[in-house]
């Protein structure tokens, strides 16, 4: 059972915070193990699976970038890291100009705050771009071009995470 069908909620990119987090303690105080030590071995090993389970779930769907990801690979659109889909050109050519500029920072430090200023221009434009899609896409028919700019988005984003992971080891202000 999925995390969504687990938590009886449709499959979707926004949740609400607060009805997932009632229905994550609903659950943890029915499957606490605390609560079944009378029970059969069985029936606590049931329970304990159940609020491992509780646990798992609410954990990916209470964070937004793991939601993602979690729908994404529901919908088979990513889960194989070596057959992931090529990104546009475009972005290609602009994140190999950041990383040159990352490699400058090694010898020239100076230039750290542009590269910062660069990156966060490229993470507001794209996080711009896909709002209404994230906010919009509902699980049905229709819907593809929309989950194929979110995928879009969330390979652009993780290119774009670990570009500000490598920032970070070049230089810091």
């Amino acid at each position: 059972m999925n995390y969504f069908e687990f938590y009886g909620l449709p499959l979707s990119f926004v949740l609400d915070a607060a009805d997932l987090r009632k229905r994550y303690y609903q659950i943890s105080r029915e499957t606490h193990p605390d609560f079944h030590t009378q029970a059969t071995v069985a029936q606590q090993a049931e329970m304990l699976d159940r609020s491992a389970h509780n646990n798992a779930a609410y954990n990916t769907l209470n964070d937004p970038d793991a939601r993602m990801r979690y729908v994404l690979t529901l919908k088979g659109l990513i889960g194989d890291e070596q057959n992931l889909p090529v990104l546009p050109q475009v972005f290609l050519m602009e994140m190999m100009e950041i990383n040159e500029a990352l490699m400058e920072l090694e010898f020239d430090p100076s230039g750290y705050s542009k590269v910062l200023e660069q990156l966060e221009s490229l993470e507001k434009a794209l996080n711009q771009a896909v709002t209404e899609d994230v906010e919009h896409w509902t699980d049905g028919p229709g819907q593809e071009e929309r989950l194929m700019r979110i995928r879009e988005f969330y390979l652009k984003k993780r290119y774009l995470l670990r570009i500000r992971e490598n920032l970070s080891k070049f230089a810091s202000p």
